[in-house]
């Protein structure tokens, strides 16, 4: 299927929002970590979530989706949510910053592989080219910006967080067309919430142990990175591919540095700034579409004359 999605004004906010409290998740979590384990805070930020999509739903008065398409939509909260959560939080409590980036970047190439497998979606030779070429900028940004990268076996779980996640974004699509978007990632969001749940059984007595500053991060978890964002992420899907909108994820290095620079007077090299163009010169590339030269036309005596003969 050759998707006629387009990325419009409101698609591309939606990608900024998104990207911007998502890039604020790998600090909150690094935080909250030594107040909790990796399972209590995959649950909080999950039920957190999970809570603000239940008012939301309430407010709105938004069904949830159809009973036929509960147990995949259960399947999927629970790979692209439970999964993906418990694995990046274990993960990052046992390999370094630049080892994770690096590998979560692959998330668009999965993400493309998966939409043209199951969506039927055509992704031209330049989208494939694209992809690389933001790739290769990431890494770049990555390298350049100092952050330690290792060989580790324990990096095995963030592949199968880029695994869980091309599957997630792409199945949650193939429903947005017969359910409300706000309505699939809700349902998802319990499912994925109550799977957590055997992860999170002590979190009452680790909240009471915790201090103020430790327990505002997984607020600050399950509110921006959580429900905003995956809600603003869902948005921008449910206008466009999920190939197109998971290319932007490209993104999240150089914003991270972005805002490094601005908040933090934290000054990149050249080399951070090469492979920052590198990478926004890809994602443009990957989201770039053939003009379509208009049919010509056929003037009406011609064809007129032609039919005689």
């Amino acid at each position: 299927m050759d998707t006629v999605e387009r990325l419009d004004g409101r698609a591309l906010a939606a990608i900024a929002i998104a990207l911007l409290t998502w890039s604020s998740a790998y600090a909150a979590i690094a935080y909250a970590l030594p107040a909790f384990t990796p399972g209590e805070v995959a649950f909080a930020r999950l039920l957190i979530g999970s809570l603000c999509f239940a008012a939301l739903l309430w407010v709105k008065r938004v069904p949830l989706p159809a009973r036929r398409d509960w147990p995949l939509l259960a399947l999927l909260g629970v790979l692209g949510l439970t999964v993906y959560h418990l694995c990046l939080n274990y993960a990052e409590t046992r390999i370094a910053s630049g080892t994770a980036s690096i590998l979560i970047s692959l998330v668009p190439a999965a993400t493309a592989a998966v939409s043209a497998l199951w969506l039927r979606e055509r992704l031209t030779l330049r989208t494939w080219i694209g992809l690389a070429v933001a790739l290769l900028g990431t890494v770049l940004v990555v390298l350049a910006s100092g952050q330690r990268v290792e060989m580790d076996p324990h990096a095995l779980l963030v592949l199968v967080c880029v695994a869980v996640s091309a599957i997630f974004f792409v199945g949650q699509k193939a429903l947005f067309a017969r359910n409300s978007m706000l309505g699939v990632t809700a349902f998802a969001f319990f499912a994925g919430t109550l799977a957590a749940l055997p992860f999170g059984w002590h979190l009452p007595q680790a909240l009471t142990a915790a201090s103020w500053p430790r327990i505002g991060a997984l607020l600050w978890l399950g509110i921006a990175p959580t429900f905003v964002g995956y809600l603003a992420w869902n948005m921008a899907v449910n206008r466009a591919s999920a190939s197109r909108v998971s290319s932007f994820i490209y993104l999240s290095p150089p914003i991270a540095l972005l805002i490094g620079w601005l908040w933090l007077h934290e000054v990149p090299n050249a080399l951070i700034l090469i492979g920052g163009a590198i990478t926004v010169g890809g994602v443009v590339l990957a989201n770039a579409r053939r003009r379509v030269l208009p049919a010509a036309i056929v003037p009406v005596a011609s064809v007129e004359a032609c039919e005689r003969c």
